[in-house]
């Protein structure tokens, strides 16, 4: 009779663990888990004529958010390779979209919509190209520019440095780095004037150490006649990047070609910038994950880091007991990456018979 009571009891006490798992794992990963790419504010606007039809002008705005995403994500010498990418391909590849103000003006109709795609299929597609997306990041660059007339032997930086002037004119939604100019300061000035002929080797930690900045790109323009060099130090993760660029027959009487030289610069930096960030998303590694599932709170937030984390391809759970939740994931990167971004997010891990065990950071 004992025995029969003791059994019922941990039978009892079994299914009672049962349910919580199973609350667990509907509560937590019942959530879609799709992550998106969201483009916001694409504005489209168009004469309303007879022929008016507003799918045509959604499909647009389809078009363009698809197309300005691309441009964050993708370095430029691959940005051709998705040039033709048909409609239906970008349409099957939106999560959601919202029409946020839609208008008609003297005629015109103007449409503004928010459109979220989902990334595993974006990344899908720019594998089948063999295209290696990067993250879109967005990032702080001090960014000193100077200018130096080789004929006459002058250096200028301030107002009198069209780049300078002109840098920060007709920002891109889909650039990802903001540079910081510095201020108009005569001390700074003195400094470079007197490094004139040694521009290249000098280190302009003086003007560097003003700013709570730590990455910096230096770019030193030397013009020769209508022959441009840009000598480029770009200092990123405690890295100097040493880039030299060449140009020819650039008119510095012309704004146009000014701005047309600025545009190609900004784009080799972008580029960099992309290519610190890029996934390779042909690796995926597999890991076994257990946490303790007794914590609902403990749980959704490891999910929730999960499903926010941009090099995770997929997770979910493929078993459970009374005391943990074991996760498959699915990981674009090596396993002192994964350790190093979990790190980050004060994840700590101990691993027995290949299982990674969680554990916080105390």
């Amino acid at each position: 009779m004992k025995f029969i009571f003791q059994f019922n009891k941990l039978r009892l006490l079994y299914n009672f663990f049962l349910f919580l798992a199973l609350i667990n794992i509907f509560f937590s990963t019942g959530k879609s888990h799709a992550k998106t790419f969201s483009i916001i504010d694409i504005e489209i606007s168009t004469p309303f004529e007879i022929n008016f039809k507003k799918n045509e002008i959604i499909d647009q705005g389809f078009k363009e958010a698809f197309y300005e995403l691309i441009l964050s994500i993708v370095q430029s010498k691959d940005q051709i390779k998705l040039e033709n990418t048909s409609i239906n391909q970008i349409k099957g590849m939106i999560e959601t979209f919202s029409i946020t103000e839609e208008k008609f003006v003297d005629n015109i109709y103007y449409l503004t919509l928010n459109v979220s795609f989902n990334k595993k299929n974006i990344f899908d597609l720019l594998e089948s190209k063999n295209i290696f997306p990067s993250l879109p990041i967005k990032k702080n660059f001090l960014f000193i520019p100077v200018f130096v007339d080789q004929n006459k032997n002058q250096v200028s930086l301030f107002s009198e440095n069209k780049f300078f002037i002109n840098w920060n004119l007709n920002k891109k939604k889909y650039s990802l780095l903001n540079y910081i100019l510095p201020t108009q300061d005569l001390d700074d000035f003195s400094l470079i004037k007197r490094n004139i002929n040694n521009l290249e080797t000098y280190d302009f930690k003086e003007i560097i150490n003003k700013y709570n900045i730590n990455d910096h790109i230096i770019m030193i323009v030397f013009k020769n006649n209508n022959k441009i060099r840009v000598f480029n130090k770009i200092y990123f993760n405690k890295k100097n990047n040493l880039k030299n660029l060449n140009y020819n027959e650039v008119n510095f009487n012309n704004d146009k070609e000014i701005y047309k030289l600025i545009n190609n610069l900004k784009l080799v930096y972008e580029d960099f910038w992309k290519s610190q960030n890029q996934i390779n998303t042909s690796v995926k590694l597999s890991l076994n994950i257990s946490i303790d599932n007794t914590d609902n709170l403990k749980i959704n937030k490891f999910e929730e880091i999960l499903s926010q984390m941009d090099l995770i391809n997929n997770f979910y759970i493929y078993k459970f007991d009374n005391k943990n939740n074991f996760y498959k994931i699915i990981f674009n990167g090596t396993p002192d990456k994964f350790l190093d971004v979990m790190s980050h997010k004060n994840y700590e891990f101990e691993i027995k018979n290949k299982i990674w065990i969680v554990s916080e950071k105390s």
